[in-house]
Order: C-alpha cells, then sequence, then structure tokens
C-alpha cells in the first residue's frame, strides 16, 4: 500500500469509533461543498460506511464558479461510485448573506434528506469550527447553552417536515482539526474547491479565525473539548429541569393554564428552563435569552409580564401562566 492510502486507512481506524458513536439506522446524506473538510469527511465515510450514504451539494449561485465547482464533487463521487445530487437554492447579494445561505442551504438539505428516505445529514464541522463558534458567542455574552456551540448531534437547523422527530445533524469530525483533513484530501489527490468568501474579513468568521490564527495563544483542540464539557453540563441542567417539572408544574382549567410551585432558592438557570418549558407547551416561538431574563426577573418580583403571547401572573405566589388576550385593533 502507497503512503497516502495508508495515511487514509490509518484516519479511517479512528473514524470509524467516532462514526459508530453515532451512525443512525440506514443510509444518512453527506452535506459536501467541495472544500477539503467535506470531501475528508467524504472518503472517510467512504473507507468506514460504503454504500451506505449519498452525497449532496448545494448550488447557492452567488459566484459564477459554483456551478461549476458542484459537478467536480459530481466527478469525485462518480468516480468512488458514490450517488450524488446537485441542489440549487436561488439567493439575492445583499445584508446578512451568509445567514440566509445557510438557511437556504440546511432548507434544501432537509428536503432533500426527507424526499430520499435518509435518517440524518451529516456534516464536516471540525475542532477548528467549533472553536470559532464559541469564541464569537463569547463575544456576544452567550449563556450555557451557547457556549456549547455546536453539538455531534442536533436537529437541523428549520427542518421538522413531517416526521415525529426532526431530521438529526449529525458532526462526527468535530475533534479533528482543518489541517489534518486538508492533509488527507490532498494525499488522496483531490482539488479542493477554494471559496474566495472564507477570507473575506467583511464576515464575522473570517476575522475571528484570521484572529486566532494569527496567534499562538489559541489552542482548538482545548476550546473544542472545553466546549464538549459545557454541553454535558447543559445536558445536566435539562436532564434536572424535566424532572423539576415533573414535580412543580401542573396544568389546570382543562389545559388551558400551567402553574408553576417554584421554590424561593430555585437557581436561575433551571428557573429559565422551566420557563422555556412554558413558552413551548403554549407552542410560543423560542425566546431570546435576554427577554427570558427579563420575564424571569417580573415572575420572581411577584408581577405580571407577557412573552411571546404567553401571560405570566406571579402576584399570588404560585406562577400561573395563560394565553394572553388578544390586542385589540
Amino acid at each position: 500500500m502507497n503512503g497516502a492510502g495508508d495515511r487514509l486507512k490509518a484516519a479511517a481506524a479512528r473514524f470509524a469509533a467516532q462514526w459508530q458513536a453515532l451512525a443512525p439506522e440506514g443510509p444518512v446524506g453527506l452535506a459536501v461543498s467541495g472544500g477539503a473538510d467535506s470531501l475528508a469527511l467524504m472518503l472517510l465515510m467512504q473507507e468506514v460506511a460504503p454504500r451506505n450514504f449519498r452525497v449532496a451539494t448545494v448550488d447557492h449561485g452567488l459566484r459564477p464558479e459554483s456551478a461549476g465547482e458542484a459537478a467536480m464533487v459530481g466527478a469525485h463521487c462518480a468516480r468512488l461510485g458514490i450517488a450524488h445530487q446537485t441542489l440549487k437554492v436561488s439567493l439575492t447579494k445583499g445584508a446578512a448573506i451568509q445567514e440566509r445561505a445557510r438557511a437556504a442551504r440546511y432548507g434544501a438539505l432537509g428536503g432533500w434528506c426527507e424526499r430520499e428516505g435518509l435518517a440524518a445529514l451529516v456534516t464536516a464541522h471540525h475542532a477548528d469550527d467549533q472553536a470559532e463558534t464559541m469564541v464569537m458567542r463569547l463575544n456576544r455574552g452567550a449563556g450555557l447553552r451557547g457556549l456549547a456551540a455546536m453539538r455531534a448531534v442536533a436537529p437541523v437547523p428549520g427542518v421538522g417536515g413531517h416526521r415525529s422527530i426532526r431530521l438529526p445533524l449529525i458532526r462526527p469530525l468535530l475533534s479533528w482539526r482543518r489541517a489534518e483533513l486538508a492533509g488527507l484530501v490532498q494525499a488522496a489527490g483531490l482539488v479542493a474547491v477554494d471559496d474566495p468568501s472564507n477570507r473575506d474579513p467583511r464576515h464575522e468568521r473570517v476575522r475571528i479565525r484570521d484572529a486566532m490564527t494569527s496567534a499562538a495563544l489559541f489552542d482548538c483542540n482545548g476550546m473544542a473539548a472545553s466546549a464538549a464539557h459545557l454541553a454535558d453540563a447543559d445536558a445536566a441542567l435539562e436532564w434536572m429541569a424535566d424532572r423539576l417539572w415533573a414535580e412543580v408544574a401542573a396544568e389546570t382549567d382543562a389545559g388551558q393554564a400551567i402553574e408553576l410551585a417554584c421554590p424561593v432558592d430555585l437557581p436561575t438557570a433551571l428557573c429559565l428552563r422551566l420557563l422555556e418549558r412554558v413558552l413551548a407547551r403554549f407552542g410560543a416561538p423560542p425566546p431570546r435569552g435576554a427577554e427570558l431574563a427579563r420575564w424571569r426577573t417580573a415572575m420572581a418580583a411577584g408581577g405580571v409580564a407577557t412573552l411571546g403571547g404567553v401571560k405570566g401572573d406571579a402576584r399570588r405566589g404560585i406562577w400561573r401562566f395563560t394565553r394572553a388576550p388578544a390586542h385589540r385593533r
């Protein structure tokens, strides 16, 4: 076996255990843009789970080269015997382009997975991405859930469809560095796409990446490990909040109201989790952290406040929640 083959086999042995810990039942869909990260994911999956995945490339149509890049991924897949499909989305240039492109991308990929009957969507987010996300959220004053950054398994953003359980998004490469993934692709003789937007300083992530790579003070592996520990702590809070809900929450008035008998010394973090569950029971949209914190403060002060169309009244000690009356014209 040549050196490139040995390198891929060694990487696949490492990847196999990680994938087996996350793999769902049934075939999965890989999001492959043609960049080095996603091409490396495709190579590793071909070694570990051949014939159990398909590939899709999203063409945003924002650059003249994008159609050719999608075709290049298709050609790589054809040589390897992997099913490939290009998903075209329509976007106009303008403000918040990366955010809009991300939403369109996940929408297209999620729809593709559902049409093809795929069990999950798999992406190539890695340790460097994780560290960058953590720093971006630190700059915004994020709490525990935000600082836990990307999870190895999470719902695909904005995709629910007809399934009773939302489509899973799996990230099996969160412990891998960008450089080692690029090395696998280079050793395999594949040419990766070079997207100039990844170097455009108008984008926050690019500025964060430049700052982190220009100094030796940042340890991406350490930050990614910290994000994993924070995710464990977040899961522990969820576990406790589920049990606390069963003890202190009650539906009244034939399910039209919810009452919480919150202990006076209940930690704020757990109280916020209970309030999130109240909103979810009434079908309210997920709140912003600052809004939820203000709602809790009003309740703790024995007041009345509304959030997401749900009215909270704590004037009688027990926190009582009902649908807020519709505004009169």
